[in-house]
């Protein structure tokens, strides 16, 4: 069988048209871009409000951009929520373009895509991503053989600053970590999140998506799935196996009851369904604040807590990479700026004059 792949379909890039390739056409005929898009099918149109469906009120993805989506989704496996983000900054983009063909813009009309981003006051690494997000997205455009050169490769994206990450002491994680107390409805479920977070180092997506399956108590580890789907194995500490425990056999089973099938996650509301990675922001934020934190700690705080902590304990920086699921070490060297007393006791044993 050719396994060579099938050439595209043609889709017009500034009014979203899909269809064939056109015919020659008679005189006073209109082209494709001048056609309204065609009908499609019913599962089609299904399978594309489960993944990223437009919410009410909002305009429907071009087709482009969902094609882009589903590309990034199945032949460059990035996760969902990367997948989402692009999707967010092509609307935008979309949004800017106001009618024009995305397939005949010139680097200089592109550059002042750039500008107008920088005039909407986001944050630098927004702004970057948005950048990153077009040229993604001008390379599956000519993948697809819609453009035949690459200008948004010309564009230059703003050096970014590497911020040394923001931790907890570990009393401030003490007082995290109990701040769950006994007036508080699905205590033990919250308790279980909070040593669950700062144990293994994950994402809070990663914990929403974490399933029954994946945590094996007995043998004292996690199987979380990162970006990209990427697996790893995270052991678990005895405070946090103890808070699942306690959370397995006396909350979760309540919560749970009446759904069928069976909920197959770990984490569940108390409708008995998939915790929401943005529930967990909002529940580390209550807690954060109950227990005099500072206003910015996240779940990423305590992520990057469990790194420094571990590198001040005297682990190799190999091993936190493999913990965390850094692609590459350079990611996780920004915790050996965190912690100032080894930086100190680096100093003080090898400076001359220390």
């Amino acid at each position: 069988m050719d396994s060579r792949r099938k050439p595209p379909a043609k889709v017009s890039a500034g009014t979203g048209s899909v269809g064939k390739a056109p015919a020659p056409r008679a005189s006073g005929a209109r082209t494709p871009a001048e056609q309204p898009p065609a009908a499609q099918p019913t599962s089609e149109l299904k399978s594309k409000r489960v993944a990223g469906a437009p919410r009410a009120g909002r305009k429907p993805d071009h087709p482009f951009v969902t094609a882009f989506a589903d590309y990034a989704r199945a032949e460059c496996h990035l996760a969902d929520n990367s997948v989402e983000a692009y999707r967010r900054d092509l609307r935008r983009f979309y949004e800017w373009l106001a009618g024009r063909n995305a397939a005949k813009l010139t680097v200089h009309e592109l550059a002042d895509y750039a500008s107008w981003l920088h005039g909407l006051k986001l944050a630098p690494a927004s702004t970057a991503r948005h950048l990153i997000a077009l040229k993604l997205f001008y390379r599956y455009l000519q993948l697809e053989n819609v453009v035949r050169d690459n200008p948004a490769e010309l564009l230059g994206t703003q050096k970014l600053w590497q911020r040394i990450p923001q931790v907890m002491t570990p009393a401030q994680i003490d007082k995290l970590l109990a701040a769950p107390d006994r007036n508080k409805t699905c205590r033990l479920r919250d308790r279980a999140l909070l040593e669950l977070l700062y144990a293994t180092g994950c994402r809070a997506s990663e914990l929403s998506d974490l399933r029954l399956r994946d945590v094996k108590l007995d043998a004292g580890h996690c199987t979380c799935s990162g970006k990209g789907d990427k697996q790893r194995i995270v052991p678990l500490g005895a405070r946090a196996i103890e808070a699942v425990k306690k959370y397995l056999s006396d909350e979760r089973p309540l919560l749970a009851a009446g759904r069928t099938p069976a909920p197959e996650h770990l984490l569940l509301t108390r409708r008995g369904l998939r915790m929401r990675r943005e529930r967990i922001w909002e529940l580390v934020k209550i807690y954060a604040a109950e227990a005099g934190a500072h206003p910015d700690v996240s779940p990423h705080t305590l992520r990057h807590s469990f790194a420094t902590h571990l590198i001040a304990g005297g682990a190799d920086l190999r091993i936190v990479q493999e913990l965390l699921g850094h692609a590459g070490i350079q990611t996780t060297q920004i915790y050996t700026h965190v912690d100032q007393s080894r930086l100190k006791s680096v100093h003080k044993k090898f400076h001359p004059r220390a």
